[in-house]
């Protein structure tokens, strides 16, 4: 489509659209969670690769998993220390996920708070979201809304105004920490980002 003002692409976002927005790691590819089709099929990615719901909240995406209380508590001592920030846990989900985010593993969901200002703002609005580095599967992330906008046309991107240019550049161009949680006791480190766990 093109690039657009902040308040076109969370209308947009709401109404099931495409898009992409500067976050604190790289750019995201973001839709309502019951649209994650979209994502897989503009980034040509394979369904066994599991899709990322980012809030602007903790407190939006506890609903999205379940355990038990002092599995909770864990997860809200590690929520507390690294969010908001690089660091994706993958937890257990509930009935709220849609199938279509984690396709071939209905079991857990990856959930994230991200550090950036302009990521918080639209996710505050729109709810969480369904998201993915924005790159064709395989590929380098994008780094500009520039370069997502060539790259994938049919997404609104975020046009960089003098407002928003200094958040575009924040994103530390590393993806997040992925840990999951194992066998209701421990954290395995599915892949290294910036944060240590």
């Amino acid at each position: 489509m093109s690039q657009v003002s902040i308040t076109e692409l969370i209308a947009g976002a709401i109404s099931g659209h495409l898009v992409s927005f500067p976050t604190d790691t790289v750019p995201a590819l973001a839709t309502l969670p019951e649209k994650a089709d979209l994502i897989f099929d503009v980034k040509q990615r394979s369904k066994d690769k599991p899709l990322i719901l980012i809030a602007a909240s903790t407190d939006d995406l506890w609903s999205f998993v379940q355990g038990s209380d002092s599995e909770f508590e864990i997860w809200r001592q590690v929520a507390q220390k690294y969010w908001p920030g690089a660091l994706t846990l993958v937890l257990p989900s509930s009935a709220k996920v849609p199938s279509v985010m984690n396709p071939m593993n209905r079991t857990t969901i990856g959930i994230r708070v991200s550090n950036s200002p302009i990521a918080r703002q639209i996710l505050s609005h729109t709810g969480p979201m369904a998201t993915s580095s924005a790159n064709l599967s395989g590929k380098p992330a994008l780094q500009t809304m520039a370069e997502i906008s060539i790259t994938f046309p049919k997404a609104l991107t975020l046009r960089v105004t003098k407002e928003y240019e200094y958040m575009e550049l924040l994103g530390s161009g590393l993806a997040s920490t992925i840990a999951k949680w194992e066998n209701k006791k421990s954290w395995q480190v599915l892949r290294q980002g910036q944060i240590e766990l």
